[in-house]
């Protein structure tokens, strides 16, 4: 893990593409970085956060601050400032992160900073972990953000590495765009010098920091004027070449950060004689470059994942300059404006347009139609447990308005408890509005971490508005979903180091919240009694179900020393009644080809809920789990 953090330069390392951004931020020098963590982003923050416990443990300074801040508007204000004291600050998120963070983007940009600042979108293509595939391309043109997509992991590494002085030369943030792909595949990279952080900045009064609307108003034309002197830095620019495969005449291709690689590939598998664009700062695009490449073609295929931006600019290119030059791509249906792309994908679309045959055989349509198989709360998650009490307290006539997280998964069969989701902190928001547009009954969910990041001002509107709603946050102490890290509920911090642990039935109490239950979902008759009484509460009633995540508390138990019990099912008390799993829903507890019901005891966390659901005493502790 620490191999990242070695000066040994010249060497080559195998990096994930996250991982890379992170050694880039080093070698930079890197002062402050900042995240809420969100998937495809996370092991960015996580590789600082282990950097800096690591540092701790040995009563060292990691060389910069980090931090998991409440959310991305508060994470990117931190490191704004830093950046604004002269410092270089790091903030990074998820792509939907950077619509909490867009309020304070939009203004950032008007102001500018003095320290480099590069934010990381990484968006999410496909929609692997995430509730839309947004393209965060539009936020540098919405914004007038220049914006720098790698194709590779060293390409991560070396813009996150020069971008701190592009930055610092613009005086201005700039956008990282990455996507799942690049986050998470792995790359060689070769290693640079890493310098040594400033440590220290120094805030200089101007007028320009405070946007009232005088002073707005003339920050917007320096912004302008900014994006021009970025645009002379894109037509320099390294990252933006050509290269040519075969002997080039009449086609190119333009792309951009990971369909590069399968434009790339395709080229070589179908022979093409082309040249290929590759763009990697993508805003503002090369305009010279650009009209050059297309008086040197007589047709040109644009290839992009997601949003057609670089092939509307092109268009409008072509327009500017009377140009008469063939564009393909999405507006001609070669390409989808939806997911991400693989070889093949680009493959059959060139073969199309170029009338050529297409070397991806078809495979054969088979009649065996494969499960889905959707990811499922683990074995012994204490929300499980929360759900089942929940729904045992009202089993009919609910809505369950639910958030993101671990618990999103609630909404999979057996238990269905999840009817509304639109983002972070938005269950209270919706569970407010089915109580007055309805007479049902209402119980939303939401974590421990997305309460702190955005669960408070929704709670508070509830309260004052007096919703006729149970509001349930599932605190297991800890961002489970996104690889564990700390929250403002946490006694520790990003750094390892003691932290305030803020309770959430205490802000529940400030926001003017009355009736409050605190209930352990391990106890699950207790748990029920809980929601019973929340929901004949009449007005805004809070539930917050305590119990850590399965995961941590049984490496919590190893590292003591404790033994963790497996369970099974005693086939002769079992009646086959099935409310073990079509009802509470274990995915360790199995049938069997003979249809006994059983627990397969590698999955078996040890909780013992299965026990206490089953109406016939049917199951009990077996032994050790190895």
């Amino acid at each position: 893990m620490m191999e990242i953090t070695k000066d040994r330069i010249g060497e080559r390392i195998l990096l994930l593409g996250n991982e890379a951004i992170t050694r880039g931020a080093l070698e930079a020098g890197i002062d402050v970085v900042t995240t809420y963590p969100g998937t495809p982003s996370s092991e960015i923050a996580d590789t600082f956060s282990k950097i800096a416990k690591h540092a701790t443990k040995q009563d060292r300074d990691p060389g910069f601050y980090f931090e998991y801040s409440t959310n991305e508007k508060v994470a990117l204000e931190v490191a704004g400032a830093a950046s604004i004291s002269g410092l270089r600050s790091l903030t990074c998120m998820k792509h939907v992160g950077l619509n909490v963070a867009s309020d304070t983007f939009m203004t950032y940009m008007y102001v500018g900073t003095r320290g480099g600042h590069i934010i990381v979108s990484a968006d999410d293509p496909s929609c692997h972990s995430s509730q839309n595939e947004q393209d965060n391309r539009y936020f540098a043109l919405f914004g007038g953000a220049p914006m720098l997509e790698p194709s590779t992991p060293h390409e991560a590494k070396e813009m996150t590495r020069l971008g701190f002085g592009i930055s610092e030369e613009l005086k201005s943030p700039i956008l990282l765009r990455t996507t799942t792909r690049l986050n998470h595949i792995r790359g060689s990279i070769t290693l640079e010098k890493i310098k040594k952080p400033r440590k220290k900045g120094k805030f200089e009064r101007s007028i320009q920091w405070v946007t009232v609307p005088s002073v707005a108003r003339t920050q917007h034309p320096k912004l302008l004027k900014m994006l021009e002197k970025a645009e002379k830095i894109s037509e320099k620019s390294q990252f933006n070449k050509i290269i040519n495969v075969g002997k080039p005449k009449e086609w190119g291709i333009v792309t951009s950060g990971v369909a590069y690689n399968y434009v790339q590939e395709a080229a070589e598998d179908l022979k093409l004689n082309v040249r290929i664009l590759k763009l990697g700062m993508t805003h503002p695009i090369p305009k010279k470059m650009c009209i050059d490449f297309i008086k040197s073609c007589k047709n040109i295929i644009v290839a992009e994942e997601l949003e057609p931006i670089l092939e509307n600019q092109f268009k409008q290119l072509l327009y500017d300059t009377d140009c008469s030059v063939k564009i393909y791509g999405k507006s001609t249906g070669h390409f989808s404006r939806l997911y991400e792309y693989n070889p093949d994908i680009v493959i059959s679309a060139f073969s199309k347009i170029l009338s050529l045959k297409n070397p991806i055989k078809k495979p054969k349509d088979s009649d065996i139609k494969l499960p889905r198989r959707p990811p499922a709360l683990c074995p012994g998650c204490p929300h499980r447990a929360t759900y089942y009490a929940a729904k045992k307290a009202q089993p009919k006539g609910v809505i369950y308005p639910t958030d993101i997280g671990c618990y999103t998964l609630g909404r999979e069969k057996p238990l269905e408890m999840a009817d509304i989701l639109l983002c972070m902190g938005s269950n209270a928001g919706t569970a407010g509005g089915l109580a007055v547009a309805t007479d049902e009954k209402v119980i939303s969910f939401m974590g421990d971490s997305t309460f702190f990041h955005s669960g408070i001002p929704p709670l508070i509107n509830v309260v004052h508005h007096n919703h006729d709603v149970v509001i349930t946050v599932l605190d297991n102490r800890t961002t489970a979903m996104t690889g564990h890290q700390p929250h403002p509920g946490t006694d520790f911090d990003g750094m390892g180091r003691s932290a305030k642990r803020i309770l959430v039935e205490d802000v529940a109490k400030g926001c003017g919240m009355e009736h409050i239950e605190i209930t352990d979902p391990n106890n699950m008759e207790e748990t029920t009694k809980a929601f019973k009484r929340a929901l004949d509460f009449k007005g805004p009633s809070f539930v917050v179900s305590k119990s850590p995540c399965i995961l941590l508390e049984n490496r919590d138990k190893r590292k003591r020393g404790e033994k963790i019990y497996v369970y099974e099912i005693d086939q002769e008390k079992c009646k086959r009644c099935k409310t073990c799993i079509g009802k509470f829903g274990c995915p360790a507890i199995y049938y069997d080809e003979d249809e006994s019901v059983n627990i397969d005891p590698q999955q078996c966390n040890g909780c013992g809920h299965c026990a206490i659901v089953c109406p016939f005493e049917a199951i009990h502790k077996k032994g050790v789990k190895k």
